[in-house]
């Protein structure tokens, strides 16, 4: 059973660049912009999230943001940018699908900063709401 994995794991990436080419053949944009562009979007992705990483981490410190958001959410932009950075139309897919879940919105049963109560927070809801 192992043997299976690690063949689906290693074929992943071949079967990948097979589409990959299939694609850009059909397309008639060349290969290198399918494999170049996704590339260095991602290692962007991946030095942009480094200095925001930095400005969450302080702001959780100092309690103006939920830590588990704000590292959740650094996770999913990491792992994106790894997508992004290898080659495929496949793993771009994969990539633009995590950056696309909504899962940094706010609702009413999220943490709130260090130092605020639910109940003001609610008070202050219902104050906004009329």
């Amino acid at each position: 059973m192992r043997f299976v994995v690690l063949a689906i794991v290693l074929a992943f990436p071949l079967f990948d660049l097979y589409v990959t080419t299939r694609f850009a053949r059909w397309s008639g944009v060349p290969l290198w912009v399918w494999l170049v562009v996704p590339a260095l979007g991602g290692m962007f992705l991946l030095r942009n999230e480094r200095l925001e990483f930095r400005a969450r981490t302080v702001a959780a410190l100092h309690g103006e943001q939920a830590g588990l958001r704000g590292l959740l959410d650094s996770g999913r932009k990491v792992l994106a940018g790894m997508l992004f950075i290898i080659p495929g139309l496949l793993t771009d897919a994969i990539a633009l699908m995590l950056l696309a879940l909504p899962i940094n919105q706010r609702g009413i049963f999220d943490p709130l900063p260090a130092g605020v109560g639910r109940a003001s927070a609610l008070r202050r809801e219902s104050l906004d709401v009329d």
